[in-house]
């Protein structure tokens, strides 16, 4: 259990879902402004072209709604809200594109910063791709497997004499 707590605390400190949870609140909130964009700005315009009629009240209506006398609904009515799907539709759109564009920016920015680093390791005659070379044999080492240690080796075989001999037995007593 011990390990299973450790292994979980690894886990959860790593960069890359720290990174990761941040990304989805901060997701969570542009998501709500974007929605607010669609819903504030850019389904106002739309209903503006399409006479006056709000993109979330366009519907074809399958069966009329029931009312009694008094005005009471006695069935609701039955509609497809295809301007809703339109509105969320555009939501996603502006959504992945504010998105992508973000991610562009900083790409370049990031690119940016290699190019100035590298430019100012050259000026004070540091060679940059022997260092990249470098990283990259250290990146490829790592992810190398380890060697196995002749206590493992040694199990194995064991592991492997124990077989035989299971299946020997199970042979012989058929």
């Amino acid at each position: 259990m011990k390990r299973f707590i450790s292994d979980f605390k690894a886990f959860i400190t790593r960069g890359n879902v720290v990174d990761m949870a941040v990304g989805v609140v901060v997701g969570g909130a542009f998501s709500k402004i974007v929605t607010s964009l669609v819903g504030d700005i850019v389904t106002p315009l739309i209903g503006l072209i399409t006479g006056g009629t709000s993109l979330s009240d366009l519907k074809v209506v399958l069966t009329e709604a029931e009312t009694a006398a008094d005005g009471t609904v006695i069935t609701p009515e039955n509609a497809v809200t295809y301007g809703a799907f339109i509105q969320n539709i555009i939501d996603f759109l502006l959504i992945a594109f504010s998105i992508f564009t973000v991610i562009r920016i900083f790409g370049m920015l990031r690119r940016k910063a290699e190019e100035a680093r590298n430019l100012l390791l050259k000026k004070e005659g540091v060679d940059t791709d022997a260092q990249e070379a470098a990283a990259e044999e250290a990146a490829a080492e790592a992810d190398a497997e380890p060697e196995m240690s002749s206590t493992d080796k040694l199990l194995i075989e064991i592991r492997d004499l124990l077989k035989e001999n299971k299946t020997a037995e199970e042979d012989n007593a058929q």
